[in-house]
């Protein structure tokens, strides 16, 4: 191994939890060889350049109004901002354009196929991506120093549901689209919390690397589109490979945006599982901070916001994720989760035929994937509001203490 390779990376890569690795056995992918071992080890130190150029761009006490120029710049375009620094010109200008690869018909179906995934979809995204990712430990260490603990995984799941939903939205990702605009000013908060943790005196660059790397971003990006749909899979929502392929359309054109760098886009389903599977061999390293995030984060359900029934349905609510969890990651990593193993995985088991047949449906009937997609989008907007009740799921609420980081003092 490398010596400026970060301490957190394995010498060999480790065992991933079950769908990872089931997906990756039926497409015979294999694990990293030792020069994509090597670049697993060497991306935990590189960040997000073009943004964090900009970021650093700011002069002495300059963040606040960076951070209304680009939030300008993003919703109105940068000709809008007065005197717009160069800094930013050239950031807006290496994104306005869509690169050359994008295909807007396959972000199309990519987005519909997402949406017709409905409630069960987002339910992949929160009790396996979501959860299964507290096994990161590396990355856990970020997310300790932006308050994951005081805020809660409840806010957190619900801003990236937010996120999500904006991006798959019909023409969402068109240039200052809402997903384009949500995606771009994730992007930004990314910036500032490198800023903000890479600060602070615990923090230790040799043992963890840059927060929010190249690696852990990599495996973020395939795990919040990606998964979703391949645990559907399993759940009897099915897709043809040509959808499959296109939702790594899509989810290579998002990380684009979002500043993760060519070598960890997809350029079809299959290279999307692989750089899930090799991600995760590096990354699924747990620690104390797992058990310390997901416990929490498992008994979420019981404070959703419900009707009628309170009481029950959230018992109810915190068995039927816990299965689907169970289903996917299987009893080693429940045990490292620090979660019950003997849940049974009957909730994906009862919704295999309903979904079966509303799939049939959706490819046969006239109009069918439309409604497919609508009613999934009804549903998941539902889910949305069971999480947060009245609330505003406001994207980047929960780490919005991090443009508050002491700036260098002016040496004048």
């Amino acid at each position: 191994m490398s010596t400026s390779i970060p301490a957190r990376h394995p010498d060999h890569p480790g065992p991933v939890p079950a769908a990872i690795a089931l997906a990756a056995a039926a497409l015979r992918i294999g694990k990293p060889d030792a020069g994509q071992w090597t670049r697993l080890g060497d991306q935990l130190s590189i960040g997000d350049d073009p943004m964090d150029s900009l970021v650093a761009s700011a002069p002495p006490g300059g963040l606040k109004k960076l951070r209304t120029e680009f939030e300008r710049a993003l919703a109105e375009g940068v000709a809008s901002v007065p005197d717009a620094p160069k800094p930013l010109q050239d950031f807006f200008a290496s994104i306005e354009t869509p690169p050359d690869w994008v295909d807007p018909e396959a972000l199309r179906v990519g987005q519909q196929v997402l949406r017709r995934g409905g409630a069960d979809g987002m339910y992949i995204a929160r009790d396996v991506a979501l959860l299964g990712g507290y096994q990161f430990s590396g990355f856990n260490q970020t997310l300790l120093r932006t308050g994951a603990l005081e805020k809660g995984s409840n806010q957190r799941f619900a801003e990236t549901m937010r996120w999500g939903l904006d991006v798959i939205g019909e023409g969402s990702l068109d240039p200052f689209g809402a997903g384009y605009r949500s995606t771009v000013h994730v992007r930004f908060v990314h910036a500032m919390v490198r800023r903000h943790v890479g600060a602070l005196p615990d923090w230790r660059p040799d043992r963890w690397g840059v927060p929010i790397n190249q690696t852990d971003m990599a495996a973020t990006l395939i795990g919040t589109l990606v998964v979703p749909p391949l645990g559907a899979l399993g759940m009897g929502v099915l897709a043809t490979p040509r959808e499959l392929n296109c939702v790594a359309h899509l989810t290579r054109y998002v990380g684009w945006l979002m500043g993760v760098r060519d070598e960890w886009l997809p350029r079809s389903f299959r290279d999307a599982i692989r750089i899930l599977y090799h991600t995760s061999t590096a990354l699924a390293l747990p620690d104390e901070t797992t058990r310390m995030l997901s416990t929490p984060m498992a008994a979420d359900p019981l404070s959703w916001h419900y009707r009628r029934a309170r009481r029950l349905r959230r018992r109810l609510a915190w068995a039927q994720h816990l299965s689907v969890t169970t289903a996917f990651l299987g009893p080693r990593t429940m045990r490292a989760l620090g979660l019950p193993t003997y849940m049974p995985p009957w909730y994906p088991m009862i919704r295999i035929p309903v979904n079966g047949a509303r799939s049939l449906a959706a490819w046969t009937l006239p109009g069918g994937a439309r409604r497919a997609a609508d009613r999934g989008l009804r549903e998941q907007e539902s889910f949305l509001r069971t999480i947060i009740g009245d609330t505003e799921a406001i994207i980047g609420a929960s780490v919005t203490h991090v443009h508050e980081v002491p700036e260098p003092a002016d040496p004048r």
